[in-house]
Formats: C-alpha cells, structure tokens, sequence
C-alpha cells in the first residue's frame, strides 16, 4: 500500500509530539514535518505519573492525560499537513504511537501502556488512526519494544555489509542488519539520552546538554561509571526492553549517593554510559558490524559521537540522514509505516527482535 501517511511519536523525554508526513512510493519520502512542543505542567505532569508519583485519583488523572494528549497529537496531525500543502483526502491514515506511561513487559501480569486517545484523533482529524501498536506483541509473549527495528530492517538494510542502527532517544535501542538481510535482532541498550537531560535539568536548567558541551567539559569518573554499569539489566541476554520506570532519577541518585563529584564530571560520566553500553552490545552481538547508523536527539550531541567513535574504531560512523531519512524523524515515519503494515494486513514486529512467538499485525485501527 503505496500513498500518503502521518506518523506521530513521542518517546522517553515526553517533551512533545513528532509529526511527520510521508509519502510511500515504495521507499519512505518525509514530505514535511512538525514539533509540537507539551505545556511544561504538562511534561512534568507526565513525568511524575510515569515515575508513580501522583495525588489523587490515579484513573481520573489517567483519563484526563489520555485525553489532553489526544488533542494534542491531533494538533500535530493537522500543523504537519498544514506544512505538506496535501489534502487531508489523500491521506491513508495516521499512525500514533502515543506516550509510554509504563512498560512492565515481564511479571506475572506484563502490560504496555501507552496513551493520547486515537479516538480523539480520528474524531479531530477526520482521518483513519491506527495506534497501540505494542500491546499485540505483549500479548504474544513479547517486549512490546523495540518496534522500529522492521522498519530499519525495509529501509537501512543493504546486502554486503553489515550494519547497525542506533536510535538514541531517552533510551537507546539498536538493530543489527546482516549482510545477508536475515536474522536482524536489535533491544534496548539502556539510557540514550534520559539520564543526561535530567541531570541537565537539575544543573543547568536546560532541558538538555546542548551538543554534549558540559560533558565534554568533566572528567568521566571510572568507580561511578563501573557502578552504573553493573546494573543486572546491561548484562541480561536479549530479547530486552527497558525505559524510565528502571533508568529513572531515582536511579541515578541511588548511584550516586556514595560519589561526591562535580556536576560536569557527572555529566561526562552519563555521557561515557550511553556511549560505553551501545557499543558493549555492538561488538557483544555483532562484532562483523561496519557502520553505524545513528539516529535520535542524541546525534546531536558531538561528545557522545566522539566516544561512540572511540569505541567502535573499526565502524563508519554516520547518521540515518545519509541513507534519505533525516535522524531527528526516523520513529515519526517509522510508525507512519506500521500504519501502512497495519492496513495492508501485514505483521509488523519482528520475533527475532521483541521475543513474541510469532508475527502479528500490530495495533487498532479507528476508522474516520
């Protein structure tokens, strides 16, 4: 199924909605894009009832969440085809990842929520939405998480060489591409960018170490970062899945709690985990890799990149945007094309990835 499509996606950072419009015809063309920024109330809200920390009603405040958000995405829908310059008739559909609240994928009762009401969506937008993507695959026994591997797999892969994609959002997540195009796996490594913007909050008062400057400024501290690292969830096998309910603040201050570092030396030191715990599963998983192909806020960050390379000297390094995908929206297409899986009635997870015992087509869909 060729044509038009939205995908909408806000990650870990919950800062906002990613929209992007695109057209297959096969191959993905992002057409136009749009950041709508959350209500700092709003991103705070959302963080505090990720991390369990609310008042009151927990439903209630739920419900109020699922449908503030689902306007919000819907804003977004309609700004991103304000920008295409396309009818809104000849689009497919939209397809929403929404906002992880919690994701608890192993228990005795494992689940994945994610919210920003599609009914609202549809009813805003007037077009068909498919979302709750993950939910299918948990159901089959899987992490839910990571996704966007099948479609890393559709349009990074490449006979004769072997590659790897890292996305690094909130958390980082990697796909492995064969040379020969089978057997792709990829899992969440651990904290992309999480762990470093809310350190960056609480020091700098910026949302984020713009470019890694601050980190580049400290000294990594090698007992905090061995501490961080040994973490049981760097060590476990894939398939694996991760988010902020483990590598939260809480987290952070339970390690640091015995260091008493200079806040650029901390920095440097989060900045030496996400790089160190990517490129650990490189070369764990895949050693043969050639290149690397990065994606997500974190490309932006020029010290991360300066210690990836460091560490995989054997890898070109360079961004998705070499390969016609441009870094900062790669998950928006990505679930514009599980949507597109979705409504041709295709699966769209990837055993071998999130563990589920067999390919499903993914999500509902809410017809316009």
């Amino acid at each position: 199924m060729n044509g038009y499509f939205i995908g909408l996606m806000s990650g870990t950072s919950a800062d906002g909605v990613d929209a992007a419009l695109v057209e297959f015809s096969p191959a993905p063309r992002l057409l136009a894009s749009h950041f709508l920024s959350y209500p700092p109330p709003l991103q705070q809200q959302l963080l505090h009832f990720a991390a369990g920390h609310y008042q009151g009603d927990a439903v209630d405040q739920l419900g109020a969440l699922d449908t503030e958000l689902g306007g919000l995405f819907a804003e977004a829908a309609l700004a991103v085809i304000s920008k295409g310059e396309i009818s809104k008739s000849d689009i497919s559909a939209i397809g929403s990842h929404g906002q992880t609240v919690r994701h608890r994928p192993k228990g005795k009762h494992p689940f994945t929520l994610q919210i920003a009401d599609p009914n609202i969506i549809t009813a805003c937008t007037g077009l068909t939405t498919v979302a709750d993507f993950r939910r299918r695959d948990v159901a089959q026994g899987g992490e839910g998480a990571p996704l966007v591997p099948a479609f890393h797999h559709a349009v990074f892969s490449a006979i004769g060489e072997h590659r790897a994609v890292v996305n690094v959002g909130g958390i980082a997540n990697i796909t492995l591409l064969p040379a020969g195009g089978n057997a792709v796996s990829g899992f969440d490594t651990g904290p992309g960018n999480v762990l470093m913007d809310a350190w960056s909050r609480s020091c700098l008062r910026q949302p984020y170490d713009a470019n890694g400057v601050f980190a580049a400024s400290g000294k990594v501290d090698a007992v905090l970062l061995d501490a961080l690292l040994a973490d049981a969830y760097f060590h476990r096998p894939p398939p694996k899945s991760t988010g902020r309910e483990h590598f939260s603040e809480t987290w952070l201050t339970e390690k640091l709690a015995t260091r008493k570092l200079p806040a650029a030396d901390v920095m440097a030191t989060l900045c030496e985990l996400t790089a160190r715990s990517i490129a650990d599963a490189i070369q764990r998983q895949a050693p043969q890799t050639m290149s690397v192909l990065i994606c997500g806020g974190g490309a932006h960050n020029a010290q991360l990149g300066k210690r990836l390379t460091g560490y995989l000297p054997h890898c070109m390094l360079s961004t998705t945007e070499a390969f016609g995908v441009h870094p900062d929206w790669v998950e928006a297409v990505a679930f514009a094309w599980l949507a597109r899986e979705t409504l041709a009635g295709r699966p769209g997870n990837l055993p071998s990835v999130t563990g589920a015992q067999r390919p499903v087509v993914l999500g509902g869909i809410y017809p316009a």
